[in-house]
């Protein structure tokens, strides 16, 4: 399917962690250190595919993201035999709050912030998304956060509360995860563009979006060119 023209797209929601921010790059440059300082040795594929195990376990019962990464990184060290200080704890809580933007994310997003409204969806806290926010140069239109709402996608809580935001205007959602966001928004009836970026490590499903690129600049230059 073609593209649509960007002035027929009203609203754009995105996933933010593994889509905009790089959420492995971020995870691995705090833990790796953390491991080495327990003579733990392991791949940082390893690391990921711990995190993207156990994540969604932690996120349960709706309890803070900061409280999600001190579980994970606890269940980490039971894994390997040590037991994380506090101040290990919390600084893998702090350190969210440096994680990278991909390469192509800044640009993407102040251009694209001149075609549609810009609407976050993540499984983030408020203050940890705001930190981010400043890393991406964007403040969002709106945010649908797992604090505010009190769920971590793929609940369908974090789809309506997004819903009651776009008000059946046009959109596609925008993400790299299929597990927490291509598959159940497209069982919502959404448009979606999955952004493939380092997906090795996240959650496998089968998923259908309408449309794939490999980066987000890929999706801005075809929302400006593609649309008929």
């Amino acid at each position: 399917m073609s593209m649509p023209a960007a002035d027929a797209i009203d609203v754009l929601t995105f996933d933010c962690y593994g889509t905009l921010i790089d959420w492995a790059s971020g995870i691995v440059r705090f833990i790796q250190p953390v491991l080495e300082s327990y003579d733990a040795h392991v791949t940082e594929q390893f690391v990921l595919e711990f995190f993207a195990a156990v994540e969604p376990e932690a996120q349960a019962d709706g309890r803070s993201y900061a409280d999600v990464l001190k579980e994970v990184l606890t269940a980490l060290g039971g894994r390997l035999a040590f037991t994380p200080t506090e101040a290990q704890l919390t600084g893998f809580v702090e350190s969210v709050k440096a994680w990278p933007a991909y390469d192509d994310s800044v640009a993407a997003l102040a251009d694209l912030a001149g075609k549609a409204e810009l609407v976050v969806v993540s499984n983030i806290d408020d203050d940890l998304l705001t930190a981010s926010e400043e890393i991406l140069g964007t403040t969002f239109n709106a945010r649908v956060t797992a604090q505010s709402i009190g769920a971590y996608k793929p609940s369908a809580k974090m789809f309506e509360a997004a819903e009651a935001i776009i008000d059946g205007r046009s959109h596609i959602h925008v993400a790299q995860s299929a597990f927490h966001d291509i598959v159940p928004a497209t069982e919502r009836g959404w448009r979606t563009a999955w952004i493939r970026r380092n997906a090795s490590a996240a959650m496998a499903l089968k998923a259908s979006p309408i449309w794939t690129f490999d980066t987000l600049a890929d999706f801005a230059e075809a929302l400006e060119f593609d649309g008929g």
